[in-house]
């Protein structure tokens, strides 16, 4: 280990900035929300301070004396001539500071870490200054695995520490509390915003009230394919889950980011084959949340368009058991955008309309008379195997074949694939093309837009070959 990150409380402490411009800025917001006394020495510079740094610091326009850095615990010289740096570094270890000359880490008792703040929780990243970017970019992933809110969850654990203590005396007995509550209801309570209700299930917890882990299942979108596009929020629950109950859409990619040791259930349905009905599937959510295990029950797209989210809803709150539904981006906006389709545009859409190809046996055909509407988009789930049925129906309803389509079969994923051509002709497209995946199917002019765009690419690349 070449650099030790050690953890300096700020309560009580003085920091002190001197310089000004993009070399001082970025170190005196790094404490302008923190409990430190912040002072910073402008110098003459008449350059204005941001609104956020100038309600937490003390900003003196001046440069400083040696008076100045008593009493500070860090100082941090941004810029300036090389004598007056190396006078005031003087200065400031003569008071007992630690001193950061910016970019000069060489010359400095420390250097700054790429930061991630969660107010209780701090995390630092730290590469002794040789590779700052390389930090940044660490600093990034990260940021996307901590929950906005997990300060909150340290935070209460700060002030009941001691409560925690006086109660349970046994080491032992303390850190199994702290395992069960900051692994239970009270860390779901408080990344959810209940900070109060977060509190209170931890003190039932240290009083015995709670009784044995209650399950809870999470209804999650994993979005069209692409891990990149997962929400944070369900990155962080398939790092948690005990048990994930998958369909066949949910990708590798995703799938890879769930923890190594959890129980997979793979429910996946294909056309004609659902050897797990939908019925059976509820259950096993509910029969595995009974056990106390978190549940993620996790669906391509999102689980509340057209992946039977409501009715897996239904049946787990009428089983009393808590549930909550984390949103994916859904697969018609995801993959239309991959293709450059804009679904409403004012020149051709405006309205959008999502449509399944498949209805439930003996239920309600879609309304083909709303669906053929003008200046409209139309996107059908599930349209592969009825393609002819949808063709001809749109075109009773007063659709013109002529009407441009696009067919996004895997969207977002490596192997996506975008084919365009006219309703008229949508079922011998499917067909010649072989369209075998997951496909969303794009009815409208907007559809024409991308096909234009495509053909204008394509025709400004062979001109370019033969100039």
């Amino acid at each position: 280990m070449r650099v030790f990150p050690a953890s300096i409380p700020l309560e009580g402490q003085t920091v002190i900035v001197v310089g000004h411009g993009p070399m001082a800025e970025p170190k005196a917001r790094l404490f302008a929300s923190s409990p430190a006394r912040l002072l910073w020495f402008t110098g003459e510079s008449i350059d204005p301070v941001a609104s956020d740094i100038a309600r937490y610091a003390k900003i003196i326009p001046r440069v400083p004396t040696r008076r100045d850095f008593r009493g500070a615990t860090m100082i941090f010289i941004a810029g300036g001539e090389d004598r007056a740096i190396a006078r005031m570094a003087r200065w400031g270890r003569s008071q007992g500071a630690r001193v950061n000359i910016v970019d000069s880490p060489a010359a400095s008792d420390f250097q700054t870490p790429a930061i991630v703040d969660r107010d209780g929780i701090v995390v630092s990243i730290a590469s002794g200054g040789a590779a700052p970017v390389l930090s940044v970019d660490i600093r990034a992933a990260i940021e996307q695995i901590l929950p906005a809110r997990i300060g909150v969850i340290a935070d209460l654990a700060r002030e009941l520490r001691g409560t925690v203590k006086s109660v349970l005396r046994n080491f032992d007995d303390r850190r199994a509390f702290w395992e069960r509550a900051l692994r239970g209801k009270a860390r779901d309570l408080a990344l959810s915003g209940d900070s109060a209700g977060a509190r209170r299930e931890m003190l039932r917890e240290l009083n015995g009230e709670t009784g044995p882990a209650a399950g809870i299942v999470h209804l999650v979108g994993a979005g069209p394919g692409d891990p990149d596009l997962l929400t944070l929020k369900a990155a962080r629950l398939l790092r948690e889950a005990d048990v994930i109950v998958h369909d066949r859409l949910v990708s590798d990619g995703v799938m890879d980011l769930a923890r190594r040791d959890a129980l997979r259930i793979d429910v996946g349905k294909t056309k004609g084959h659902h050897p797990i009905p939908q019925d059976e599937i509820s259950a096993i959510l509910v029969r595995e949340a009974r056990k106390g295990q978190r549940v993620v029950r996790i669906k391509g797209g999102d689980p509340f368009v057209f992946g039977r989210g409501g009715e897996e809803l239904d049946v787990v709150r009428a089983a009393g058991i808590a549930v909550e539904v984390t949103p994916g981006i859904t697969a018609a906006i995801a993959c239309a955008a991959s293709a450059g389709i804009p679904l409403t545009h004012r020149d051709h859409a405006q309205s959008v309309t999502f449509a399944s190809g498949v209805v439930k046996q003996d239920g309600p055909d879609a309304d083909y008379s709303a669906l053929a509407a003008a200046n409209s988009t139309t996107v059908f789930y599930m349209g592969v195997g009825a393609a002819p049925q949808i063709e001809a129906k749109m075109i009773a309803a007063g659709r013109s074949p002529s009407t441009p389509v696009a067919l996004i079969e895997n969207g977002t994923l490596d192997n996506e694939r975008r084919v365009f051509g006219t309703l008229g002709d949508l079922a011998g497209l499917v067909a010649r093309e072989a369209i075998a995946g997951p496909t969303i199917m794009i009815v409208g002019e907007v559809a024409g837009t991308a096909l234009a765009a495509t053909a204008r690419t394509t025709t400004s690349v062979g001109e370019e070959q033969f100039a």
